[in-house]
């Protein structure tokens, strides 16, 4: 229990959900029986559900739902055991569609699945440090064929660039329109991806010319934040526990989910990275760095990166962000917000 309670302080963006959301159908002929819901499930459990009929109507049919998902189908009044093992954590919204004398009613409520995964708390070894630009306000960092992208935040000095991370020499860069506050980026199929914060625009361009190609907009009412890839979709962060997906072809967001830590969500995710299978990302203000199942959003090892902040000599650092895995080597590149160092770091358990 040390371990754990020392993981949520390293992470701190931390926010207890409820216990056990109650929430009812909003009509009054059924609802979902919740007095055998549990304050919390995880994947190993199976969620009973049933619908409790007052009014003692004849039920011919019921339709199960969870998450807008059609599961199953029962005739009369015969309850659901739904196994939660390959759910993605958060809420799962249940709806009962109930069918009665050639009629129907909709009951709903919801249930919170959590992690049951205790982080471990990881290890590292810098390997080297390199000098980075005081002045980058760094919001996105990645490799692509040997080379480092950096993407920078705040209007007016917003830019992507390539560079020689040994010696800091600029191959090449395009600065943002001053009206944009850039973000993260990542590189898929030749191609940069770039998000602004609260513009609700992203923009796609060459990676080799660095000639604009597309600009796009948000299909959601989010921020952007982080971003990565792991070879087909691009993940990209909203400032909250969620990690969206999106379509590379299309920029629309497809799906997301949600970060958890034990029972706590972990909120502000940031810059992200893909590494042999998981994501690494940035909290928000926290010199650490979450390592994140990407199937279902669960934590399962935690990199306290506090002792870094030592090795600077920058008076305005702000904090860690960015993270990029050279395949090549095998290390991580880890920096921050006006940071005047980047560090090359190795991990192990």
């Amino acid at each position: 229990m040390k371990k754990l309670n020392l993981l949520y302080i390293i992470l701190l963006g931390i926010i207890t959900t409820n216990c056990g959301d109650t929430k009812k159908g909003e009509n009054s002929i059924f609802t979902i029986d919740n007095s055998v819901f549990k304050p919390f499930y995880t994947s190993n459990d199976v969620l009973k559900v049933g619908v409790l009929n007052p009014a003692s109507k004849t039920i011919d049919s019921i339709v199960y739902y969870i998450n807008d998902n059609k599961i199953a189908t029962s005739k009369g009044n015969a309850t659901l055991d739904f196994p939660l093992k390959n759910q993605k954590l958060g809420y799962q919204n249940i709806k009962a569609l109930v069918f009665f004398g050639g009629d129907s009613s909709e009951a709903t409520s919801r249930v919170e699945l959590v992690s049951d995964v205790e982080p471990k708390l990881l290890k590292y070894t810098v390997i080297n440090t390199y000098p980075h630009d005081i002045k980058s306000f760094t919001e996105g960092l990645e490799f692509y064929k040997d080379t480092l992208y950096e993407s920078t935040g705040q209007k007016g000095s917003s830019y992507v660039r390539k560079y020689d991370y040994k010696t800091g020499k600029i191959y090449k860069q395009i600065d943002l329109d001053p009206a944009y506050f850039g973000e993260g980026i990542t590189i898929l199929n030749n191609k940069i991806y770039q998000l602004t914060w609260q513009e609700k625009t992203g923009f796609i361009y060459d990676v080799n010319t660095f000639k604009l190609e597309k600009k796009f907009t948000y299909d959601k009412e989010i921020e952007g934040w982080g971003m990565t890839n792991d070879g087909k979709s691009i993940f990209h962060t909203d400032g909250t526990e969620k990690i969206w997906t999106l379509n590379p072809s299309t920029q629309k967001l497809e799906s997301n989910i949600n970060v958890y830590s034990g029972q706590s969500k972990i909120k502000s995710i940031n810059e992200l990275e893909f590494v042999e299978g998981k994501i690494y990302t940035n909290v928000w203000l926290k010199d650490a760095i979450a390592i994140i199942n990407p199937t279902n959003g669960g934590v399962e090892g935690v990199l306290d990166l506090s002792k870094l902040r030592k090795e600077l000599k920058s008076p305005t650092a702000e904090a860690l962000n960015g993270i990029a895995y050279n395949p090549k080597t095998k290390t991580i590149f880890v920096t921050g917000k006006n940071w005047d160092k980047m560090f090359e770091i190795k991990v192990s358990e």
